[in-house]
């Protein structure tokens, strides 16, 4: 199997595991009643992680009472894929208003994350996000604002944390086997494979995704911040961009129509996935 069947086969068991241990249990007893959820943005990892993952595997707990984004075409796919018959809306107020949701799954560009999270809590809902929660300090500071504000929860999906090996690590730490730590050195080096993902879609830009170092490195922070139980007092970062974009010899806006297939090695024909055509390629009329 390679690394992208792998990610994508365990990806899903994750998120909706994630999901069903962050609200399907209370004071440590399962509630008896289903809980009531609905999502903004029916992106690609939204209705494949935390949507058709969770209602397979915790369908007895959860049931999706709404699904709400801009384009008409990847909502319907996304109730035929996640085999729900809930409304959609164009129209996020409206859409919480009418469904009355308990929780909202919020998987929409990174750039918009904090319009939703806020307006959410604002209106009585607790919150799952994907990671990373928002792209900057600002919008940080007005979503732990309106948590503080309105009493809800943010929760924010940090997948990262659930490979086994990564789980085995944190034990061995809560098991105080080396003892106390007092200093960590850690390197993280991203191949060019995955990180070419990044660059043929929005996150490439910066206004989008607050750059690479916020999308990808939120993961490390936090794996980081969850083994050794420790908040850091200060994060600073240096980049640039010494690889992708014009620093090759050839480029293309996008992969479909792209005259340099023949000797890209990073080209990506997404014909291959039938699903990604259906939601994406099918619905680029709206």
């Amino acid at each position: 199997m390679d690394r992208r069947d792998f990610l994508a086969s365990t990806a899903k068991s994750i998120a909706a595991l994630t999901i069903a241990n962050s609200i399907a249990y209370g004071a440590g007893e399962m509630q008896a009643k289903k809980k009531r959820l609905a999502m903004v943005g029916t992106s690609g990892r939204g209705i494949r992680m935390w949507g058709k993952s969770v209602i397979e595997d915790y369908g007895d707990l959860f049931e999706f009472v709404g699904l709400c984004d801009i384009n008409p075409g990847r909502m319907e796919f996304a109730k035929k894929y996640m085999d729900v018959a809930c409304p959609v809306f164009a129209d996020f107020g409206k859409m919480v208003a009418q469904t009355k949701p308990d929780t909202i799954i919020v998987t929409t560009v990174d750039a918009y994350h904090h319009q939703y999270i806020t307006k959410g809590m604002e209106l009585g809902c607790d919150i799952i996000t994907e990671k990373p929660m928002t792209i900057d300090e600002t919008k940080c500071q007005e979503i732990l604002d309106a948590e503080r504000k309105t009493k809800r929860k943010c929760i924010v999906t940090f997948n990262y944390r659930y490979a086994p090996h990564r789980q085995k690590i944190k034990e061995l730490l809560m098991q105080n086997v080396i003892g106390k730590v007092t200093s960590v050195d850690f390197h993280w080096y991203l191949d060019t494979f995955h990180g070419a993902d990044y660059f043929r879609r929005w996150h490439r830009l910066r206004e989008k995704s607050g750059s690479l170092l916020v999308h990808k490195a939120t993961h490390h922070f936090d794996l980081l911040n969850w083994w050794l139980d420790s908040d850091p007092a200060e994060v600073f970062a240096y980049g640039a961009l010494e690889f992708y974009g014009r620093n090759n010899s050839f480029r293309n806006d996008k992969c479909r129509g792209c005259p340099y297939t023949d000797k890209c090695k990073y080209y990506m024909d997404i014909t291959k996935d039938q699903i990604i055509m259906d939601l994406y390629d099918a619905n680029e009329k709206y």
